[in-house]
């Protein structure tokens, strides 16, 4: 078997992923106008299978260079590689027959979930700041379109527009954040930066650059106070795009802010950590706070999801590998669950979304009791109920920081874990109280087909195996940790050998 070039291995589900959408949008205007998309949908599923098993082929070749060494294949990118495959792959069997008799353009719908993906595959093995942001602006690019999907509603031109001007404000701060970051450390790779902070004459500089970096950062995970997007972004674009945009972009988010953080700015750890606990105890408060006066179901969820953008950055408190290693397991976890939550809200409430309100799910339950009790494990396993892949990732995440000395970080993260109690369980309450006779007429119509049940099992299995058999994903993701940390100081080491300590020269044999 001939050996695969490393620029062909280093982003190979990219290029899996790419083929798979151009494919779709060269297919779908050889379709009459009112045909079925479907063979589209079932061509990105296969996509999204080929990509997600040429990540874990990947994992095989241990660390791979490319392009000029600006990509970085390695066990972290691997990672969320797989975890964004996951995340999509349930996205699109969810949503196979969503457009159905709704929506002549389902195709492109198709194809921009496989951009998107790329474009946060990149963002996971980019080591250089320029290719970080133009991963970035593929996803975003993609998802910008995604979240008005829904032609001819105005929450959803809404949702679009806002998302779309919001977002490009944001990617402007992290331009300009690269652009310091190259004037205080003549680099925008990663790893000089962390080199060069060493021997900068203009370490407020370097300081401000991330700064900035952060911000651009914090839009895209929904960290408050950057957060003012999400619960109008959440309630105007269609479910299943919302299940895809709240996890899997954020997903990549993280990942690249974890290279930032711990691999080009490590020596500023004592500084960065103040901002990080911040935005972490902020974004908890403001989240759980904003989701108890909600009564549409998906704003609530949309201050959810900044909830748990704090929690995961409570991990970022922590001593390095435990801080990746914890990050890297909540985000699955919260992945897992949240898109599985959404998939539940996209078969019970249909292209047109007749269920939107706490009102609407009254009596879920009798009427779709395997939806309702579905839905019911995902919403305990977002309080963090023991059991649930949840309960695990808040765990590890405020063990980390209860090891790094950050306590009061982790009793804030616990209390504002019990005023998530409260609305969560509020809907619960809901979905098997006694149910209306408008609710009995909108939920007795939803049914499910059969990708939609496999995207829900894959969802729910994944939620469940990270709640009572944690152990293969935490090796993982400890694993994506330890070798990222040796990976990134045997390039310091190699550069600056003067300035490599004891301790990093011993990890590295």
């Amino acid at each position: 078997m001939p050996t695969l070039s490393p620029n062909i291995l280093a982003l190979l589900p990219e290029y899996i992923l790419t083929i798979a959408g151009v494919i779709i949008m060269l297919a779908e205007p050889c379709l009459k106008p009112g045909a079925s998309r479907k063979p589209l949908g079932w061509i990105a599923i296969f996509g999204t299978l080929l990509a997600g098993a040429a990540s874990w082929f990947q994992l095989g070749y241990g660390t791979v260079h490319a392009f000029s060494g600006n990509i970085q294949t390695d066990a972290f990118s691997v990672f969320f590689h797989l975890l964004i495959a996951a995340v999509v792959l349930v996205t699109l069997l969810g949503s196979l027959d969503y457009f159905d008799g709704n929506a002549t353009h389902a195709g492109e719908y198709f194809a921009l979930a496989l951009f998107g993906a790329v474009g946060m595959m990149l963002m996971t093995c980019s080591v250089e700041l320029l290719m970080v942001f133009v991963g970035l602006e593929i996803s975003s690019i993609a998802t910008y379109i995604m979240a008005g999907f829904r032609k001819g509603q105005a929450t959803a031109s809404e949702s679009s527009i806002k998302y779309f001007l919001l977002g490009s404000f944001a990617t402007a701060f992290f331009l300009y954040g690269i652009a310091l970051a190259f004037g205080a450390t003549g680099s925008t790779s990663i790893s000089a930066i962390a080199a060069g902070l060493g021997s900068t004459a203009t370490p407020r500089l370097a300081f401000t650059a991330l700064a900035m970096m952060l911000i651009g950062l914090g839009f895209k995970v929904s960290a408050a106070p950057f957060h003012v997007w999400t619960p109008d972004v959440y309630q105007g674009a269609p479910a299943p795009v919302v299940g895809l945009m709240s996890t899997a972009p954020k997903a990549a988010a993280f990942a690249v802010l974890l290279r930032i953080t711990f691999s080009g700015f490590p020596t500023m750890q004592h500084r960065w950590s103040i901002l990080i606990w911040i935005l972490a105890a902020l974004s908890m408060t403001v989240g759980n706070l904003g989701a108890l006066l909600q009564r549409d179901v998906k704003r609530m969820l949309a201050y959810s999801s900044i909830a748990h953008a704090g929690y995961l950055l409570v991990a970022f408190t922590a001593f390095p590998i435990e801080a990746i290693s914890s990050a890297a397991f909540y985000t699955a976890a919260y992945a897992a669950m949240n898109v599985g939550a959404f998939a539940v809200i996209t078969q019970i409430g249909g292209f047109h979304e007749t269920l939107r309100t706490l009102d609407d799910y009254r009596g879920l339950a009798s009427h779709r009791p395997a939806l309702a009790g579905v839905f019911a494990f995902f919403l305990l396993s977002l309080i963090g109920i023991p059991f649930t892949g949840g309960f695990f990732g808040k765990f590890y995440v405020f063990s980390a920081a209860i090891g790094s000395g950050h306590i009061w970080l982790a009793v804030i993260g616990l209390l504002n874990s019990g005023i998530a109690c409260f609305y969560y369980l509020c809907l619960l309450a809901a979905v098997y109280s006694k149910p209306t006779a408008e609710t009995e007429s909108v939920a007795s119509s939803a049914k499910i087909t059969l990708p939609a049940l496999a995207g829900l099992t894959i969802a729910t299995v994944a939620t469940l195996v990270l709640g009572i058999l944690p152990g293969n994903t935490l090796w993982l993701a400890h694993y994506a940790g330890t070798a990222t940390m040796i990976e990134d100081a045997r390039h310091q080491c190699t550069a600056h050998p003067d300035n490599c300590h004891m301790q990093v020269r011993m990890e590295i044999r």
